[in-house]
């Protein structure tokens, strides 16, 4: 267990690797979390955004089959929900306005995405 707990929080996951997004969602799942996803694509995404009532964080891959998924990060950001970023790509795709947001390249530890997403959660707690 985390020592910042995930437990009960819902979170997004948007990825559309399948084994990762699995991957990713058991990981959530293990810490008792509702997971809400995951989405292959920015338009499911947003789907899931508009058709949950409360989200407590998002992990978003940041290339969708071809697609940036920086207007749903947008979205998020604007509903004050916070997100980190996954990527095989490096830091220059990030724009600008989200360069403070946390951002992991594959492969990804498990372990180091678990407990940054119980401090964004926790952040929001608070």
């Amino acid at each position: 267990m985390t020592e910042l707990t995930l437990k009960g929080c819902s979170i997004l996951v948007v990825e559309d690797e399948y084994l990762l997004a699995e991957e990713l969602s058991a990981a959530l799942a293990a810490e008792s979390v509702q997971v809400v996803g995951p989405a292959a694509t920015v338009e499911q995404g947003t789907a899931f955004l508009r058709d949950t009532p409360r989200l407590n964080g998002a992990i978003l891959d940041v290339n969708l089959r071809g697609e940036p998924v920086f207007d749903l990060a947008d979205m998020l950001a604007e509903q004050g929900v916070p997100f980190m970023f996954t990527t095989g790509y490096d830091a220059s795709i990030i724009p600008d306005r989200f360069t403070h947001v946390a951002r992991y390249e594959k492969p990804l530890r498990m372990s180091q995405i678990i407990k940054t997403m119980g401090q964004l959660s926790y952040d929001m707690k608070v």
